[in-house]
């Protein structure tokens, strides 16, 4: 039967790692910790000496200072995976977490998903091929060195980066290996890493290249399994369950997940916020427990995405003030004056709120400078008033208290004027190549 040594980077909230630990070893698993030596040294000795007794629990023999997107991340992994070697003889499988991610099926279903098949567990994408890199660098992560770090060191980063551009500073990737990319949360059989540790102690000058790449976690394991083994008995695929916004960062999970996280095909999630007290309770005595019954639906991804699209949909996600019609109202009046000569337009509007008792409101859609009264927000830029013309035009009529209203626009804004027009208002248009004569 699986039995998995969990490989576990962490930096913060000894408390949390203490309650992490003894659920996946109260299942027979064991845990192999790297604590960063950035923290407290108080905080790494709570966690020791609250974990001291438990046989499952070991610790790397070294604490380095570890930092995104350098080489310390896969040194960290590595000393974490050697104590877990020797220290776990009856380890079948190694599987790196994070004090972020909480499993999401039990201790059962996991040692039976494994025993299904005899496979490596990894995301590992062609580097030079895939689109797994989005945006930012992707051929120079590789082709020139990398001594900082690009989030504390940042001019230091980008002036040896320029340098060895305007230099020519290039390098060959090692001829015998193809780089892989993907996710770094993968779950490997123990030969598998045992190859891996071989391979590091007598391919030097892999090594030395991967020292010196960026992000180089999202690139060591991913190639050297790849390299060392056979396609078919690869699965390129992680069994942390893991979601991004649009904007590239981590979706954070909460309360209310609970049930969305078990229907996954995964076996952990992450991230799991830290005040999500709740749900990291009741995912704690999840792992534990015997006979759970998993329904699998696999839908986190597209109702995620489901809802991001959809915007403000529902109780939680209610439509905002302003956009709970798309009318401006049909017994409504809206008078637009079209001139390309603003002047002469704004000197017409201003004649107008002198003798008629009827708001009167020049460029508002070309002019940021227009004065508006405060709509909560809507008008605060030309953009948002384009966006949302109608939503705007009905908080002006009821702004002013009135059924007809007077704007200037620019001949230019052609989609404006077709909107307006096609509205059930009753919409007018004042054109003019020339000066308007005076209202009086």
């Amino acid at each position: 039967m699986a039995r998995i040594a969990f490989i576990l980077l962490c930096h913060k909230d000894p408390d949390a790692i203490v309650r992490q630990a003894k659920g996946l070893t109260a299942a027979g698993d064991y845990v192999s910790i790297h604590f960063d030596a950035r923290a407290k040294p108080e905080h790494f000795q709570k966690i020791r000496s609250a974990l001291k007794d438990d046989p499952n629990v070991t610790f790397a023999r070294k604490r380095l200072k570890c930092g995104w997107g350098e080489w310390s991340l896969v040194e960290a992994t590595l000393l974490a995976v050697e104590a877990a070697v020797d220290a776990f003889p009856r380890a079948t499988h190694f599987y790196m977490l994070s004090g972020d991610c909480m499993a999401i099926k039990s201790a059962e279903y996991a040692h039976a998903f494994l025993d299904s098949a005899d496979l490596d567990y990894v995301e590992s994408f062609d580097f030079f091929e895939s689109d797994w890199i989005k945006t930012g660098m992707k051929e120079d992560r590789l082709i020139y060195r990398h001594w900082f770090n690009e989030r504390t060191q940042k001019r230091l980063f980008y002036w040896s980066y320029h340098l060895q551009q305007r230099l020519g500073l290039t390098r060959a990737v090692p001829a015998d290996i193809q780089v892989q990319i993907g996710s770094q949360w993968w779950c490997l059989r123990r030969r598998t890493i045992e190859w891996i540790l071989d391979f590091t102690r007598t391919r030097r000058d892999v090594m030395r290249f991967f020292r010196t790449t960026w992000i180089p976690d999202e690139t060591f394991f991913q190639t050297l399994v790849r390299h060392l083994v056979p396609e078919p008995e690869i699965r390129t695929r992680t069994l942390t369950f893991l979601m991004f916004t649009e904007y590239g960062m981590p979706v954070v999970f909460y309360n209310d997940h609970y049930d969305l996280l078990l229907g996954q095909d995964y076996l952990f999630a992450r991230k799991i916020s830290p005040e999500a007290k709740l749900l990291r309770e009741r995912l704690g005595k999840l792992y534990a427990s015997k006979d759970a019954v998993f329904r699998i639906s696999g839908e986190g991804r597209s109702l995620f995405a489901f809802l991001s699209n959809r915007g403000r949909i529902g109780r939680r996600f209610a439509p905002r003030f302003w956009e709970t019609e798309s009318s401006i109202g049909r017994e409504r009046e809206l008078m637009i004056v079209v001139c390309k000569k603003w002047h002469v337009a704004k000197r017409l509007l201003e004649r107008i709120r002198q003798v008629l008792n009827v708001p009167a409101i020049d460029y508002l859609f070309n002019e940021e400078s227009t004065p508006l009264p405060d709509l909560g927000g809507i008008q605060s830029t030309l953009a948002k008033r384009t966006r949302h013309r109608r939503a705007l035009m009905r908080m002006l009529f009821d702004y002013y208290d009135t059924d007809r209203l007077i704007v200037c626009i620019d001949p230019a804004n052609i989609d404006l004027l077709n909107d307006f027009c096609s509205d059930r208002a009753k919409t007018r248009v004042w054109k003019s190549n020339a000066s308007f004569p005076m209202i009086t």
